[in-house]
This record gives C-alpha cells, structure tokens and sequence, in this order.
C-alpha cells in the first residue's frame, strides 16, 4: 500500500494544490471558483483543521476507504492527522465553487479556542455526514469566513489574532447548531438509525456467542450502522440525551435483569454469559443503573 503524503504546514498545502502562498503561515481562506480543480491530489494527511463549504462537478474525494462527490453543496469538517485524496474525472473538465478555511493548531496557541476545539465532534464525521446548509444558513457561515478573511488580509496589529478567533468561535457554534437542526429535521433517517441500533444491540445481547464475542464497543456499533462513532454520538445525544455507550449500557441492563428474575445462574454466571471478564464490573455497572446490586434486584423477586 502506497504511504499517505504528510502534509505539515498550509504553505505546502497551497504548493500541492497550486492555490499560490497564503497571506499568513497559519490560517487562510481559499476561494475554490479561483483556483485550479483539474489537479488529483493523491493520499495525504494534514496536520491541520480544514473546513470548507464545496460545490464541484467531476471531482471526487476519496475519505479513509470511501467516496464522496459534492455535486451538491456540503460543509465538511478535517481535523489534523485524517487521510484524504481528491481525484478529477478524465470525461469532462472538473469545476468547483466554496470556499476552503485552513487552520493550523498553532494559530489557537494560547488561547481558549485550542482546548475547546475537540469539544466539536463534526471534525470527525464522516464525509456522508456532511452539513447540508439552507440558504439563509449558509448566508450565515458564508458572512463569517469574509470577516475571517478580511482581518487577515488586513494590516496584522496586536487585535488581529483575537478577532480571528472570535470569528472561528461563531463560525462553530453556529455550525454545532445547524447539525443539531439536521439532526432533527432528518427525523425518518435519523429514526431508522435508532431503530436499527435497538435492533443490533437486542440481537447482540440474545446472540449465543456472547461470551466469545465479549460486550459490544461503540466503534463495533457504528461500524454496524456505517456512520462514524463520533456521529452516532452526536446524533443520540440530540435524539434521546444519551450516548452511545449508555444505550449499549441500558441494554445490556435489560438483559441482565431478565437473567436474574427468571434463571438461578449465579451472578458470576450471568456476568460471563454477558460478555464480563469480571463479575465486580459487571455488579458495579449493574447498580450504578439500578442503585440496586444485583443480588438485591434478584431478592426484589422473591
């Protein structure tokens, strides 16, 4: 397998992409309608945050093992260390339109921005899971990468940095709430995928080869359900409240409880049959849901 080119700095990003050099060494706004879009851009990994607003016609992104065409218009999320290639079609001329904002880590330095950054889940989505924009959305967003753009572009003075910040901040919660309207105005789609998790974990819990197979993680039940985990996550939370570790959780639960009230396996029995190393995880877990051990739920029967 070919090894992914490691992308450092947004000046060498410009190069391989032919945007020509950035104003600033770590943050720049690229308007895509003005730059090349017949060039393939083979695998590589940045070290930095991208996100951009894409239209393209015949252009393709290939993200981890799967790809993605913006003919239709999409906001999308990179953070440092992701793999990702673009590749044109050989039939007709490519064209793209948007724009694309590169930050680098460092520009967060000493601020509050480069801890609450990670709070941002959309980083990590995959790029089906993508933000669809209305048009007064992206009016929106599209207003706050020209106040990006026009401060850096602008004499650099000892308020610059902060401003800029201030920007990108509004830039993701504005971003963080527009999911959350996707989240809930996909309501079909987005039930079909709770449904489609109740169905996985209740056939996991009933499955023979539990004690083999051991309890499910949340990677296992994304990948189960082709979304990413940090999207499943994002997604539950906005659904239901909670996560996805607590709807495997309150599961396994129902499982445990339906052992206790209606066979005489011991409790060590039937935290090795539900995929427990350990019969004190699986009593800790058990009241911590229940505020009840679970030989005092088992006595409750009695």
């Amino acid at each position: 397998m070919k090894e992914s080119k490691k992308v450092k700095s947004i000046s060498e990003y410009h190069r391989l992409r032919v945007f020509g050099e950035p104003l600033h060494p770590l943050i720049s706004v690229v308007d895509l309608a003005s730059v090349p879009a017949e060039n393939n851009v083979t695998s590589v990994v940045i070290d930095f945050y991208s996100i951009c607003i894409k239209r393209s016609t015949n252009i393709s992104l290939k993200y981890g093992q799967q790809e993605y065409d913006f003919d239709r218009g999409v906001m999308f999320f990179m953070s440092p260390g992701q793999v990702f290639s673009l590749s044109t079609s050989d039939k007709e001329a490519p064209t793209q339109s948007g724009w694309l904002l590169l930050i680098h880590p460092d520009f967060f330095w000493n601020t509050q921005l480069a801890k609450s950054i990670k709070q941002y889940d959309f980083f990590d989505y995959s790029a089906n899971e993508a933000l669809w924009l209305s048009e007064k959305e992206e009016k929106t967003i599209n207003g706050i990468i020209e106040n990006i753009q026009q401060e850096y572009q602008s004499n650099i003075d000892k308020f610059s940095k902060q401003i800029i910040i201030t920007h990108i901040e509004n830039l993701l919660r504005y971003s963080e709430r527009f999911y959350n309207r996707q989240f809930i105005t996909r309501e079909k789609s987005n039930h079909q995928v709770l449904e489609r998790l109740e169905k996985l974990l209740s056939d996991y819990f009933h499955s023979e080869d539990l004690i083999s197979k051991g309890l499910p993680t949340v990677r296992y039940v994304a990948e189960q359900l082709n979304v990413s985990s940090s999207y499943l996550g994002s997604l539950l939370r906005t659904l239901t409240g909670q996560s996805t570790q607590q709807h495997i959780h309150e599961k396994l639960i129902e499982k445990a409880k339906e052992k206790l009230s209606t066979t005489d396996l011991s409790i060590s029995e039937i935290a090795y049959e539900l995929g427990f190393e350990h019969s004190q995880s699986f009593n800790k877990l058990f009241k911590t849901k229940t505020n009840l051990s679970p030989l005092e739920f088992r006595k409750s029967f009695n």
